[in-house]
C-alpha cells in the first residue's frame, strides 16, 4: 500500500471568504489545504500595512501570518493606479478619503481629483501582488494587472471599491461593476496574479 501524501496547510492572511475560495480554486495543488487567518484565530490582529508598495504590504501580512501560525503563508495587496495622478491612490486605495472611508467616498474623491481630464488621459490599472512564504522561509512573489480607464460617473451594481468607475480595456462598453463574477475573475488583476503564482509554484 502506498502512503498518503502529507497535507500542506497554508494560512491566507485574509478574512474575506470570497478571496479564500478564489485562491483555493486557482491553487488547486494536490494535498494543499488553505485556511484563513480569521478561521485559525478570530482575534488575530492584522498587521499595519505601512509599506510603500503592494509587494511591501503583501510581505508584511504574509510574514506576520507565518510567524503567528507557524505554517506556510500567503497574502496579497492590491489597489488602483491612475496615471494622471502619478499612480495614486495606489497603496492608499482603500483609505483614499481617510482611514474609515467608504467606497462611495473614495470614488467621489477620485472623480474630484481627475476633474475634467479627458478620457484619453484617464488611463489606469488595478494591480495585485501576492507573496507566498513557505514554512522554510522560501519566498515566491507574483503579480497581475488589469488595464483600463476611469469614467466620469459610477455605473453598475456588482463588485466593490472602484469597480463602478473602472472601464476595463478587455470589456469595452462595460465597467468592472457591470461584469459577472466569472467575467471579472477572467480579467481581474487578482486572477492574473493567481495564475502567475500558480505557474511559479509549479515551476512552469
Amino acid at each position: 500500500m502506498g502512503s498518503e501524501r502529507a497535507v500542506k496547510r497554508v494560512v491566507v492572511a485574509t478574512g474575506n471568504r470570497g478571496k479564500l475560495e478564489e485562491i483555493r480554486a486557482a491553487l488547486d495543488f494536490e494535498s494543499w489545504q488553505f485556511v484563513s487567518a480569521d478561521d485559525l484565530d478570530a482575534e488575530w490582529p492584522s498587521p499595519e500595512e505601512d509599506g510603500e508598495t503592494f509587494e511591501d504590504n503583501a510581505r508584511i501580512k504574509a510574514t506576520a501570518a507565518l510567524e503567528r501560525f507557524g505554517m506556510a503563508a500567503l497574502a496579497d495587496d492590491s489597489g488602483l493606479q491612475v496615471d494622471a495622478l502619478e499612480g495614486e491612490p495606489g497603496v492608499h486605495s482603500s483609505r483614499y478619503s481617510g482611514e474609515c472611508a467608504t467606497d462611495a467616498q473614495n470614488n467621489e474623491r477620485l472623480l474630484l481629483a481627475l476633474g475634467d481630464i479627458p478620457e484619453t488621459a484617464r488611463t489606469a490599472r488595478f494591480c495585485c501582488t501576492m507573496v507566498f512564504i513557505d514554512q522554510d522561509g522560501t519566498e515566491t512573489v507574483a503579480s497581475g494587472t488589469c488595464e483600463g480607464v476611469i469614467g466620469f460617473s459610477a455605473r453598475g451594481t456588482f463588485g466593490f471599491g472602484y469597480d463602478p468607475l473602472f472601464w476595463p480595456a478587455a470589456t469595452p462598453g462595460r465597467t468592472m461593476a457591470e461584469l459577472s463574477v466569472a467575467e471579472k475573475n477572467a480579467i481581474s488583476h487578482r486572477g492574473a496574479a493567481l495564475r502567475d503564482l500558480r505557474a511559479r509554484l509549479a515551476g512552469e
